[in-house]
């Protein structure tokens, strides 16, 4: 029995067929029927119904979910309490999908050690689904994480919004399209894009935008950061949260600039991830707090640039 194959059953539950578990973890659906049908093979009991119309959780498969959840969350509580018997300082572990990370993820940290001088930190770059695994498993203590209105997250996780932004163009100054108020997607189209690989939220956002229709013309990368890196160095135009670049380095340096797409109304949300059931540590919730009011201070100051920017607009119309 293997941890994943929990992870996958629960999963096929809370989604609700296969196919959508499936895409939500990233794996196939023949090696996700696979792996249950192990799990199943090594229980003697059947967990999914299997029809021609899709797989779906047995009766059985529901009677067991709630051993299921409490295995999971044994095994959490087992690997955060060992991290607890090794020193007194066990790092935090947070998980992050590289968003935000100057805007609010640094002055977090720098606040952190501020307030906590003897806190150690990890920070990994993870996939959305790596850092949910994680903080079920007990591995990860905080998760940072985009989402679109109407996500969910697994029942053991709960989530904290941060940020509610609106996905934006990011151009480098220079830039002919920067002279356009807000970006056609036909316009977009026409250009070399920078596209998130699959597995970040970005990627499914530009899907949404783009209605299946990509540019012709795409270079794949992982995360924010690179992906504002090859934009300044003028490799493509990119799609982002505007809380992951209002404020960033590169913007403040005039390397890249932000438009909004044209006729768009799509929401992206900054969520700050634990879980449920955790027994948080001291530190843990030091940093989540200092998380969520670097977030808020943010949002005040992007407010204000939003009013000078409109303000502006108005003497000059």
């Amino acid at each position: 029995m293997r941890i994943e194959q929990l992870v996958y059953v629960t999963a096929i539950n809370q989604l609700g067929s296969l196919r959508r578990a499936g895409e939500h973890l990233h794996v196939s659906q023949p090696a996700l029927s696979e792996a249950v049908a192990k799990l199943e093979r090594e229980l003697g009991v059947t967990l999914l119904d299997r029809r021609r119309s899709g797989a779906r959780i047995s009766r059985q498969g529901r009677d067991l979910l709630p051993h299921i959840e409490e295995a999971l969350a044994a095994i959490g509580r087992l690997r955060a309490a060992a991290g607890d018997e090794t020193g007194t300082h066990r790092p935090v572990r947070l998980g992050t999908v590289n968003t935000a990370t100057t805007q609010v993820l640094i002055p977090s940290l720098r606040g952190l050690q501020q307030s906590h001088p003897g806190t150690t930190v990890e920070v990994l770059d993870m996939l959305q689904t790596e850092i949910q695994t994680g903080l079920e498993e007990g591995t990860l203590d905080l998760g940072l994480v985009n989402v679109l209105p109407g996500d969910d997250l697994p029942i053991s996780v709960r989530g904290t919004p941060l940020l509610t932004g609106r996905p934006v163009v990011v151009l480098p100054t220079w830039h002919p399209l920067t002279e356009e108020a807000s970006i056609r997607v036909e316009d977009l189209r026409a250009e070399t894009f920078v596209l998130m690989r699959a597995g970040y939220l970005m990627h499914r956002v530009a899907h949404r935008i783009f209605a299946e229709q990509l540019p012709q013309s795409c270079r794949a990368t992982d995360g924010a950061e690179m992906g504002k890196l090859m934009v300044a160095e003028g490799l493509g135009l990119t799609l982002l949260p505007d809380y992951s670049v209002v404020g960033d380095p590169l913007e403040r340096a005039g390397a890249i600039t932000v438009r909004p797409v044209h006729d768009t109304d799509l929401q992206v949300r900054l969520m700050l991830l634990r879980r449920r059931d955790a027994r948080q540590a001291a530190e843990v919730a030091a940093l989540a707090s200092v998380l969520d009011r670097r977030a808020q201070a943010w949002a005040q100051q992007a407010g204000v640039r939003a009013r000078r920017a409109e303000g502006a607009e108005l003497r000059h119309g």
